[in-house]
């Protein structure tokens, strides 16, 4: 049995504009680009793309990749 807790986090290394869609496609084991659509296309629709994205850009931490690699926190 796999015991290993899956937390969310925006990603340091597979980012775009803040990271979300490659956090969420770590986390989800898909490929980032298919959540890269669906929030580009649910803007388009009806604008809840862009409030998700910034909703999950404020309140998701992001991953300790930046701040491991040179031991010092890197501003967002």
């Amino acid at each position: 049995m796999n015991t290993e807790t899956r937390t969310l986090t925006r990603s340091s290394t597979d980012c775009k504009l803040g990271g979300v869609a490659g956090g969420l496609g770590a986390y989800f084991g898909v490929d980032p680009v298919l959540f890269r659509v669906g929030f580009a296309v649910a803007t388009l629709l009806s604008g809840a793309g862009a409030l998700a994205y910034l909703a999950l850009l404020a309140f998701v931490k992001p991953d300790d990749q930046a701040t491991a690699a040179s031991g010092t926190p890197v501003a967002a």
